[in-house]
């Protein structure tokens, strides 16, 4: 696969149903978990799943007959690291304290939040 290219919205939707899950998914079970509530037509899963084989994200195999099941190929951790990363580079120039200091000033953060983090901070140095 080459570099990874950030999903849309849609992909990415059914890529968290295929994350979710241990086993491969089917159009069907992928409709019932998230088709269905976007009123999408199993035509419409199939070409995002298409999209996704393309990118590399999923692989497809034909058992019992003619029913595709969906395997992932990239990992929810890799894949949310690679967006972590993105989104810190695009919007804080790579820094970390710009991140936080964003959250907090938005009040995205409780004081909780910060307990945790100041805790991961010094596992870290440890």
């Amino acid at each position: 696969m080459s570099a990874m290219k950030k999903l849309p919205d849609a992909e990415f939707d059914i890529m968290k149903v295929i994350w979710a899950h241990d086993e491969p998914l089917t159009t069907s079970v992928i409709m019932q978990e998230i088709g269905n509530q976007r009123n999408w037509k199993p035509q419409t899963v199939n070409t995002l799943s298409l999209r996704l084989v393309e990118r590399g994200f999923i692989r497809t195999e034909k058992k019992n007959g003619k029913e595709l099941y969906y395997y992932p190929l990239i990992s929810k951790e890799s894949y949310l690291k690679f967006e972590t990363g993105d989104f810190i580079e695009r919007f804080h120039s790579n820094s970390f304290l710009s991140l936080v200091a964003t959250l907090y000033e938005g009040n995205k953060l409780q004081d909780s939040d910060l307990d945790q983090l100041e805790q991961w901070l010094k596992e870290k140095r440890d």
